[in-house]
């Protein structure tokens, strides 16, 4: 089919340069005249010869360039068609690399340029729409054999809706789509694979319009004869099903698209298809999300991130978010929690501006709310963490300071969650260069700590070390070295050679060098790790994961 549709716009090409040319029109009256001189006949004969030469050429070259596996095939060759063709005839090949190109997805503006190209081409010549004309009379007047010509006028209409929909004309596309499926359906057998496909591709058209009603019936339809010609687990009702599922979702038939969804997600992974099933994925997570079903869709977008590449997985998260945005109203406190377990996904990926952005977004939604205020001071806590890790202190300075007084009404002073954020607090200010007050922070953190945790974790004894920095800072090098040889002693209990208890013996000989009056480097000051505050836990405290290794530096 696709080679009937070139040969015609081969032949359609020369015929337009037959009259665009009125020399070779002479050429040709002068070679088949009685009355022409010789001369005339061989000067004629001799252009008529190189007009077959260069139309040998282009066709040579037209089907060099339609056998092209890859742009870049396709490019060396286009550029030896523009010796031969003139702009309008390179319409449709400018058009065909830039669709290429945007397929392949690595050089955007290269497509961009070919597809303008093309599109200045197409839109001011009517290239396509003269071709179709030209078929529809031969077809009329019974010039050319109807079955014979049904390929080529559906590869011309399946063009043309291509050529609009890349142009932004979408719906005059669909025209050109269901005259493309309408002689489709003549050609072809009621129960045939390839008609399915095709009551799917217009199924897929209107969903690009948005016309999820009109969409519907196409869809069944691709499904019914898939199912019924090639089984239950075939990967072309996988498909079809994947874009009932987005049809559903459009008609806010939320059940029966997780259904769809479902299942062809089933399929799809028995055949091993990770690119197609990751799409279906996103689908299943949008569609929890419009059901209300925020911990299916956290679960499933947490798998989704560990799957998919860096950019597609922030692209999935955005569009989750787009669509939590719409349930705030209707279920604010869920859709918090979603962008607090969101926000952790994309600390995973050092996405640590998003993070806070969705953090601030959840406090925005709880501060609302007085009964949530242990919630507000965990999530208060985790924001000025993140601001601590990117660097942005005096912005860090009051979302910790509020998680403080949130979290001690909540569950007391002597809280080890309040411990930790009194520790990160006191790095904020040691980093100001306010090291009195956080002396003072440090000491009532390590206070908590040691009674919650016990003197000897290991998060007990870094806020022991960093209440010593603070002294040092200070300039009071007795007490520094006094809280230095806790520290000293503390990591002894966790044997005798580890790397922790190496670097605190080295401090403690850089203060006792500081005490006799020499200069040396400051050494930094730990931010802890915060616990793992889940929203969900909100009416119980809340539960740690205490990682020393994961602690960072503010310097």
């Amino acid at each position: 089919m696709k080679k009937a549709s070139n040969l015609l716009l081969s032949k359609f090409n020369r015929q337009r340069s037959i009259k665009a040319n009125p020399l070779l029109s002479r050429a040709y009256i002068s070679e088949n005249s009685p009355s022409s001189s010789s001369s005339s006949q061989f000067h004629s004969t001799g252009r008529h010869l190189q007009c077959c030469a260069k139309t040998r050429e282009k066709s040579d070259l037209e089907e060099a360039f339609e056998s092209g596996k890859t742009s870049g095939e396709m490019f060396r060759v286009f550029k030896d068609m523009e010796a031969c063709f003139d702009e309008r005839e390179l319409g449709i090949a400018s058009l065909k690399i830039g669709l290429k190109l945007d397929r392949e997805g690595e050089d955007p503006e290269k497509a961009l340029s070919f597809a303008d190209r093309a599109l200045k081409v197409l839109d001011q010549d009517g290239y396509l729409n003269k071709a179709n004309r030209l078929l529809g009379r031969l077809e009329e007047e019974g010039i050319a054999n109807v079955e014979n010509i049904r390929p080529v006028l559906h590869a011309m209409q399946l063009e043309l809706g291509n050529v609009k929909t890349a142009m932004g004309r979408r719906e005059e596309a669909l025209l050109n789509f269901k005259k493309a499926l309408e002689i489709k359906e003549m050609t072809l057998g009621k129960d045939s694979k390839e008609l399915g496909v095709g009551y799917r591709d217009l199924a897929e058209a209107y969903v690009s319009v948005l016309n999820f009603k009109e969409a519907l019936p196409f869809g069944l339809k691709a499904l019914e004869i898939h199912r019924k010609g090639l089984g239950h687990n075939s990967v072309e009702v996988a498909h079809d099903r994947r874009i009932l599922g987005v049809i559903y979702t459009g008609m806010e038939e939320h059940e029966k698209a997780l259904e769809q969804n479902q299942l062809s997600q089933r399929v799809l992974k028995n055949w091993g298809l990770s690119s197609e099933l990751l799409r279906a994925e996103i689908d299943a997570a949008n569609m929890q999300i419009a059901l209300g079903k925020y911990d299916e869709a956290i679960n499933t977008l947490k798998g989704i991130v560990q799957q998919a590449e860096k950019d597609n997985s922030k692209r999935c998260l955005e569009i989750a978010c787009g669509n939590l945005v719409k349930k705030e109203t209707v279920s604010p406190i869920e859709v918090a929690e979603a962008y607090c377990e969101i926000s952790m996904l994309y600390e995973n990926m050092n996405e640590f501006e998003t993070a806070i952005s969705l953090l601030k977004r959840t406090l925005a939604i709880l501060e609302k709310r007085p009964q949530e205020q242990q919630s507000e001071g965990g999530v208060s806590a985790r924001t000025g963490w993140l601001l601590l890790l990117k660097g942005e202190v005096p912005q860090a300075i009051p979302y910790l300071e509020n998680a403080v007084e949130k979290l001690k009404d909540s569950f007391g002073s002597r809280h080890f969650g309040v411990g930790y954020i009194y520790n990160n607090l006191g790095a904020a200010y040691l980093e100001l260069d306010r090291p009195q007050s956080a002396t003072q922070i440090f000491a009532v953190a390590k206070d908590i700590l040691d009674v919650s945790l016990g003197p000897h974790h290991a998060d007990s004894i870094e806020t022991c070390q960093n209440l010593s920095k603070a002294y040092s800072a200070m300039g009071s090098y007795t007490l520094a070295i006094e809280f230095q040889q806790r520290v000293i002693d503390a990591w002894e209990g966790h044997g005798p050679s580890t790397e922790e208890l190496r670097e605190a013996r080295h401090a403690l000989e850089e203060l006792k060098t500081k005490a006799r009056g020499t200069s040396t480097n400051r050494v930094p000051t730990k931010a802890l790790p915060l616990p793992q505050y889940s929203l969900a836990s909100r009416n119980s405290q809340p539960s740690i994961s205490l990682t020393q290794n994961s602690a960072s530096s503010i310097r």
